[in-house]
């Protein structure tokens, strides 16, 4: 089964390793992977067992997602558009996909129409139409009534299947999408994508009774790990504690060099680690913002919690997160618009001072069960290439 993955990240790093864990669960189960990858490289990102196609990179140009930037900062002209939609068509000719997924777009990327918009109606022309579907997050940011219609009707004329790496006894998707009820008949819930832990570490390994300071990509956290190394000084609860600070690869260089300059021995500062998730198994507590990657993390680590959720400009989704598990008590909670050490070390002090986190019960085959339910679909398809959308 030949599958065209387009995956475009523009800020932080969380959707190109979500992208990469499901590319490679289809590559896994036996299918043709395929990425057409719209933002930088990510290292940590690695797509095993698919082939990578590199599209002109843009981003964001800054926290407010206020425009397009080309990996020089450039903005996004006429030429380089055109360039990613040639691109993308003759990566599309060549594949020759029975399956396109869609990482976030048309519920969000809406600038990245341009050049999907073309390959989308071209392959619903066709006569070997390929399953297209989207790729979501378990929460979508809030938008306003009117581009909500605009979401709805193009995911009724382009999508098959609506995947949601989320649990809906956690968060339906209405709760951020409240149109999602005219799709639900496409709507299909993955549950959360986790990568696996890998084994046991002896006792004594790092993170055993650190408070783990993280912050993603790195590319918005400096705030917070600027306030963790004040605030360490000032927790009763934590403050003689070794707190490790992980430096994602996006960190502005400035912050990456002033808070290896702030190191001591009870202050250890360190690029992001791969084996992120097995050093909060052994934390005494995660300080992070909360994108989807790593709250999962810190829900299957079990451990106890503070999160800062990232919330400039018209960001909605990662303070909702926070707010639901704050309400079922996995969590603790304090702003990011006006951050200080004190009000994070307090936050510190309570969340170690409160019970620790209750169970939660969630589907966390993500990967795995989002190539399993593409695969079948497309394979029931096969021979009846023009079954109408709704169909499926």
């Amino acid at each position: 089964m030949r599958v065209l993955f387009w995956v475009q990240h523009l800020l932080g790093i969380g959707h190109a390793r979500r992208a990469s864990l499901i590319a490679e669960a289809l590559a896994a189960a036996g299918a043709e992977v395929a990425v057409a990858q719209g933002g930088h490289p990510v290292a940590s990102a690695r797509f095993r067992g698919a082939e990578v196609v590199q599209l002109p990179p843009l981003r964001s140009a800054d926290a407010a997602f206020s425009a397009l930037v080309d990996g020089e900062g450039r903005p996004a002209g006429e030429a380089l558009w055109a360039e990613r939609t040639a691109r993308l068509a003759a990566l599309a000719r060549r594949v020759r996909p029975e399956i396109v997924l869609l990482e976030t777009f048309p519920f969000g990327r809406r600038a990245f129409r341009v050049e999907l918009a073309p390959l989308l109606e071209g392959l619903a022309a066709a006569p070997d139409r390929p399953l297209v579907a989207a790729s979501l997050r378990d929460i979508l940011v809030r938008h306003d009534a009117k581009k909500d219609a605009w979401i709805l009707r193009h995911a009724q004329r382009w999508c098959d299947l609506v995947l949601v790496h989320g649990d809906p006894r956690l968060l339906p998707l209405e709760a951020s999408f409240p149109p999602a009820a005219e799709l639900a008949e496409r709507i299909r819930y993955t549950g959360y994508v986790v990568p696996l832990r890998t084994a046991d570490a002896a006792p004594g390994a790092d993170g055993t009774d650190e408070v783990v300071v993280s912050v993603g990509g790195g590319a918005v956290g400096a705030g917070v790990l600027q306030a963790a190394v004040a605030a360490r000084p000032l927790s009763r609860q934590a403050g003689a504690a070794r707190w490790r600070l992980l430096l994602g690869p996006d960190l502005p260089e400035p912050d990456r060099t002033a808070l290896m300059a702030a190191a001591h021995p009870g202050l250890l500062v360190e690029p992001a680690r791969p084996d992120f998730p097995d050093l909060l198994t052994r934390c005494r507590l995660s300080v992070s913002q909360a994108g989807y990657n790593t709250v999962m993390d810190v829900v299957g680590a079990g451990c106890r919690a503070v999160l800062v959720p990232f919330a400039r400009g018209q960001e909605t989704e990662q303070t909702d997160r926070a707010a639901l598990l704050a309400a079922r008590g996995h969590v603790h909670v304090t702003a990011e618009a006006g951050l200080t050490p004190e009000r994070l070390a307090a936050a510190v002090d309570a969340a170690l001072a409160g019970p620790p986190p209750p169970p939660l019960d969630l589907a966390t085959d993500g990967a795995a069960a989002t190539a399993r339910i593409l695969l079948e679909a497309a394979g029931r398809r096969r021979g009846v290439s023009d079954t109408p959308a709704s169909g499926l």
